[in-house]
Formats: C-alpha cells, sequence, structure tokens
C-alpha cells in the first residue's frame, strides 16, 4: 500500500501484504525496471548500501553494519538463490519484519496496481513484529474471507495443514494465492481456539467508496464508507461528498471500520477535503522529522462529522483518523485502531528482485507515534462476538440502528448538530503529546506486538 515518490515506492502500511495476487504496490516504470547488474556478490552489496543509506535506525538495531558488509563480501556466491539466502540472513540482523528481501517472482507479485482486479481469498496480512505470527489485518469486505468469518486479530497458523511457524508475509501470500475456484484451508487461532477455514479463491473487486443517505432526528446526513485507500479512493471520495452536498446534509458519518489502509498520498488528500487547515501528518526518520503534510484551504465541506474506527482500521486509515480528531474537526467512535505506522520504500534491485526497507515513522498532529499506540477514539463502542456476526451475516443492518458503533456515532453527529460544537470540542481534551524528535536510537521501529490494529 504505497505511492511512487522520488523513484521510490513508500508504504503507508508497514509492509501490509494481501492474500491475494497483490500487495497494492503502485510501483513507478523507473522501480520495476530490471536493472542488469553484475554477480550476485554485487547484489549482495547493493542490498547493504541501501540499508546503510536510508534504514530508520541508525544504530541498526545495535548491529556493527559495516563489519556485517565485510563478513558478506567476503564469502563466495556462486549463484543467486546463494546470494538471496544471505541477504534474508543479513537482514534478520535488524530484527525488523518489515524490512525484507523478495525474490523476482516475489516482487513481481507485487507489482500490480491497486486499482486492478485482485484474485485470491481477500484478506490483509501483517506479521507481528514481537511473535512473528501472521495476523490478520482484516479481510476484504465482499470476499471469501468475509463471507466465510475470518476477523481482524486472526492469528494464522496453517495454511493447507503447512504451520505457519517461521513463515514470513511473502510466503503465506504465495501459499494463500491461486486459481479461481480453487480452495485453500486457512487454520486460525482466535481466542486460544483454532478454527479451519475452508475457503474458495475467487476474483476481487473493490469498490473503496460508497456513499448513502440516511434518515435520522436532525434531518438526512450523509454515510460513506471506505474500505481501502485504493488509487481512485480520493477521486471517488470526492465525488461522495460533492453528491452529498448538493443534497443538503446535515452532517456526515465516515465509516473506516476494517479499512486496511493503503495509498499515503490517498490519505492526506481525503483529509484535505475535510480540513481547512492543520497538519495531517509527519513522518521522521532515524536523523529527525523528514516531511510534513499539511491541509491547503480547500476542504469540500465544514459540516459535522463522526469517523467510525477499530481494530481492523489501519495505516492510512490511522492517518487520516488521527489528522480529523487531532485537529477537531471529528469525533471517533468505536474501538482502538490497528497500530500501524511504518513508513517504507520498496525498490527493484538486481535482475528483478526487490528490497522493501523502513525507513521513517508516522506521527499524528499532536505527535501520536501510530505505529506503538494506534489511533485512540473518542468514544468507545466494543461489539460483542455475537453483535460482530449478526452484522457480518446480514450486511444491510450495518449503518443502522442494529448497528451498535453506528447507533452512537449518529448519537454523537445529533449532539454536534444541535448544539453547535463541531469536532471533538464536545469531548474531554485529550493531554498533548510532545512532537516528536527521535534521535537515530528513538526511530527504530517499535519492537511491541501488532496491537489490534
Amino acid at each position: 500500500m504505497v505511492i511512487t515518490k522520488r523513484g521510490l515506492v513508500l508504504s503507508a502500511a508497514a509492509v501490509v501484504l494481501t492474500a491475494v495476487t497483490l500487495a497494492n504496490t503502485g510501483c513507478s516504470s523507473k522501480s520495476l525496471a530490471s536493472l542488469n547488474r553484475g554477480s550476485p556478490k554485487e547484489l549482495v552489496d547493493e542490498v547493504w548500501q541501501i540499508i546503510d543509506k536510508s534504514y530508520v535506525d541508525g544504530t541498526f538495531n545495535q548491529v556493527d553494519w559495516k563489519a556485517v558488509r565485510n563478513d558478506y563480501l567476503n564469502r563466495t556466491y556462486t549463484n543467486d538463490e546463494e546470494a538471496y539466502k544471505a541477504i534474508r540472513e543479513m537482514l534478520k540482523k535488524l530484527d525488523d519484519p518489515y524490512t525484507r528481501f523478495m525474490n523476482p517472482e516475489e516482487f513481481k507479485n507485487m507489482q500490480v496496481d491497486t486499482s486492478g482486479e485482485l484474485t485470491g481469498v481477500g484478506i490483509q496480512l501483517t506479521q507481528d513484529e514481537k511473535t512473528k505470527k501472521l495476523v490478520v489485518i482484516s479481510p476484504i469486505e465482499d470476499t471469501p474471507a468475509f463471507t466465510a468469518g475470518i476477523l481482524a486479530k486472526d492469528i494464522i497458523t496453517k495454511i493447507d495443514g503447512k504451520t505457519t511457524e517461521g513463515m514470513d508475509t511473502n510466503q503465506a501470500v504465495s501459499l494463500i494465492r491461486g486459481q479461481v475456484n480453487t480452495e485453500v484451508t486457512l487454520t486460525i487461532l482466535r481466542d486460544k481456539k483454532e478454527i479451519d477455514f475452508k475457503l474458495k479463491r475467487a476474483k476481487i473487486e473493490i469498490h473503496p467508496v460508497r456513499k448513502s443517505v440516511q434518515k435520522s432526528p436532525i434531518g438526512e446526513i450523509g454515510y460513506i464508507r471506505l474500505n481501502q485507500f485504493s488509487a481512485n479512493a480520493a477521486s471517488e471520495m470526492r465525488s461522495a461528498i460533492k453528491d452529498l452536498e448538493q443534497k443538503k446534509v446535515t452532517g456526515y458519518i465516515l465509516d473506516l471500520r476494517s479499512n486496511p489502509g493503503g495509498l499515503l498520498y490517498g490519505s492526506i488528500e481525503i483529509a484535505r477535503m475535510w480540513l481547512k487547515e492543520g497538519t495531517i501528518v509527519s513522518t521522521v526518520d532515524r536523523v529527525g522529522e523528514a516531511d510534513r503534510q499539511t491541509a491547503n484551504k480547500l476542504e469540500l465541506t465544514d459540516k459535522p462529522l463522526v469517523v467510525l474506527v477499530d481494530g481492523g482500521s489501519a495505516s492510512a486509515s490511522e492517518i487520516l483518523s488521527g489528522a480529523l480528531q487531532d485537529n477537531k474537526r471529528a469525533v471517533l467512535v468505536g474501538t482502538k485502531t490497528f497500530g500501524k505506522g511504518l513508513v517504507q520504500s520498496v525498490r527493484g534491485v538486481g535482475n528483478g528482485s526487490g528490497l522493501a526497507v523502513t525507513i521513517a515513522k508516522y506521527f499524528t498532529p499532536n505527535g501520536t507515534d501510530i505505529n506503538h499506540a494506534g489511533i485512540e477514539p473518542d468514544f468507545k463502542v466494543e461489539l460483542t462476538d455475537a453483535q460482530k456476526k449478526d452484522l457480518r451475516s446480514d450486511r444491510d443492518k450495518i449503518a443502522t440502528a442494529s448497528d451498535p458503533q453506528y447507533a452512537k456515532a449518529l448519537e454523537v453527529l445529533t449532539k454536534q448538530v444541535t448544539t453547535g460544537k463541531t469536532g471533538n470540542d464536545q469531548v474531554e481534551s485529550k493531554p498533548k503529546a510532545a512532537s516528536p524528535k527521535p534521535t537515530a536510537t528513538q526511530a527504530k521501529p517499535s519492537t511491541a506486538p501488532a496491537k489490534p490494529k
């Protein structure tokens, strides 16, 4: 889930891969070019050089990185496979599952445009930074995984009976992917119980934005469901807001539940549709703040806004919800977000291989480290397992009185409209975090478990 910038691909999700035939990279033609580089040893050194120049932790996990180079360049490599193995061994010293090497086949699987048609079961995967277990960020709506009942925070322990112990996301995606109408069985660990899900692979279309006009005690309101920050999400969001504005809605509920993220600039563009001014997000690399994105006074509406989030709201969803919350533009309702806020560059190396490198972290305007803390809602509304199952089995109940989180959002929006207070001025103010000024060591990616995120 990425953007192209300066010939690289920057990720708004900390190496969040989809168990479909893409990982949402949006790579540029420059980054995809297979450069005619030389020997396997040159590939090893190329990877070392990239890490040396751009890795987020200047201490390299307290490893003598120059000694690592000497060690691996003094070895003999007779073929590419030996170099691949050495590179992966070298990268393990960083203790960062999101900095990873991809052989040509794995890298090719990342080079599908985010607006394309997907093939698979429709789950978003990541790897827990501490336990290294494969964790479901969220199922994609209207996919085999969603219909079968796979949930955010589920741990995949087996794929077709094969244990995922020691398996990274690339390997898992390769096993889960497959031809349309073929089956794959995922063994899920949930609440200390293992459950088998037999899923039939399918072609999956993602429609990022859905909108509707909802009746309410305060008149008609605009409900917008954003499923993913794909390539056309911003344009569809712009059209949705403009259409709802023409219908004279009194306020909005923006639903980001189970939205696993996507393109970084998509979240920034969409934030600017709601914000007149203020910081949207900051990225901090190993030497300090690298970039700060702000609103541009081109907002489409200033009407009251409530945002729905949950444990499946990740990366770009957290950037958007954090920006709206910190700027007091919106009230957040639901549960704590997933907590993925690492920036990555993805580039081609060698003859068709690829390298993803963690280069920075995301911080909200008030300085919240998204990767460490996630985003806390202003009003917490937990759903029981029975309620989750009910909403999954009958999608028509979502965004109705039968949806407890939506019902609370409508209550909050009603208060906003009737009191004239927009944004989270109506809730108790939270202490402001200190502005992020990390040292090289402090900027190291968090090794805490991916908090249901």
